[in-house]
């Protein structure tokens, strides 16, 4: 055994395709627009995706897809979201009496009209 343990072992030197890219894995890079999605897929550069709107469309458009498919594929990728109480975060699962409110043109669900209200309110004090 070396009686040196201060002393430091060499570092490897990282490849420069090897590094990590910490803000891309967590999804602090801003989102790309619309037009910058299309414009991956018209190029070739983003393959066409029923997950997403942009997606969706293009591959109606090439006649991939029905509009029929398309429809049943934009409620299957949103229901993540209408899955849960948009106050709480409460899985929708096995509530019978769902409440839906309307704010601002965007569709939210609650397990409750308390809930409802009170999420109401915290986006009117948004403003």
């Amino acid at each position: 055994m070396s009686e040196n343990n201060n002393e430091e072992k060499p570092r490897k030197k990282i490849p420069e395709d090897d590094k990590d890219y910490p803000a891309e894995e967590q999804g602090i890079i801003p989102e790309k627009t619309e037009e910058q999605i299309e414009e991956e897929m018209e190029h070739g550069e983003k393959n066409e995706d029923v997950y997403s709107e942009e997606g969706r469309e293009k591959l109606t458009e090439d006649g991939e897809i029905s509009p029929e498919e398309e429809g049943f594929m934009e409620g299957a990728s949103d229901a993540g979201q209408l899955g849960k109480d948009a106050l709480t975060g409460e899985p929708l699962m096995d509530i019978e009496d769902v409440v839906e409110a309307e704010i601002k043109g965007v569709k939210y669900r609650f397990v409750n009209e308390e809930n409802a209200q009170k999420f109401r309110e915290k986006k009117e004090q948004e403003e």
